[in-house]
């Protein structure tokens, strides 16, 4: 639920209430300026609650969530959010060429899976494993990558854990790919339906004109 909207409607509602309150109460039922204006103020402020409480009581219904389900998601999606800029950041700086279109991928599926999880919030339960596993792995091994590449003197072991650790990013690449199916999975089925019933459609069409033309020629 983005709170810059919510505010923004609840402004634009209360706004004109506040202002149609004060002359109510000053003309109206005899107030002083300064009570009128503390009706009006008060009114205002009343009705944007109220606007911003309406807002957020449909949102959670519109996603069949609970307000203490909302805060659970929206608290680990918040947590993620710095982790998901930082593991980006570490993977982009990796110089490797062979490898940067692959990690390019997977800045890709992971800004994915976050956009979509804030947007429908109820996706999070399918990317569990991604927010709680996949993720940080990614990140640890990313920025330790970025790290140890950065050293100004190498050895043979130092290299073979560089390529060790890309290895194990290929791997999570792999991982995170799922992650991304698994969150649109519902997406998916739902296309599957949609595709049989239009085909359906067309066949009972075709049938029907193959019908009524032979009927034409009787």
């Amino acid at each position: 639920m983005n709170r810059l909207v919510t505010s923004i409607v609840g402004i634009v509602i209360s706004g004109p209430i506040a202002v149609i309150i004060w002359p109510v109460c000053f003309y109206g039922f005899g107030q002083s300026a300064i009570m009128s204006t503390l009706w009006s103020i008060s009114g205002g402020v009343l009705v944007f609650f109220a606007s911003s409480l309406y807002m957020s009581a449909r949102f959670l219904k519109k996603h069949g969530l609970s307000r203490k389900e909302y805060q659970y998601i929206k608290g680990n999606i918040k947590e993620a959010k710095s982790k998901i800029f930082r593991a980006c950041k570490a993977l982009l700086s990796i110089r490797h060429l062979p490898s940067l279109k692959e990690r390019i991928e997977l800045v890709r599926m992971i800004r994915k899976i976050y956009s979509l999880t804030k947007k429908e919030p109820k996706r999070f339960y399918q990317a569990e494993k991604f927010y709680f596993s996949h993720l940080d792995s990614t990140l640890e091994l990313a920025e330790k990558y970025v790290f140890l590449a950065s050293q100004p003197k190498k050895n043979k072991e130092l290299d073979l854990s560089l390529i060790e650790t890309r290895r194990t990013l290929e791997q999570l690449t792999k991982l995170v790919e799922e992650d991304l199916y698994e969150v649109i999975s519902n997406d998916i089925q739902e296309l599957d339906y949609e595709i049989d019933v239009a085909k359906q459609t067309l066949k009972n069409t075709k049938e029907s004109s193959l019908i009524n033309g032979s009927r034409k020629w009787k």
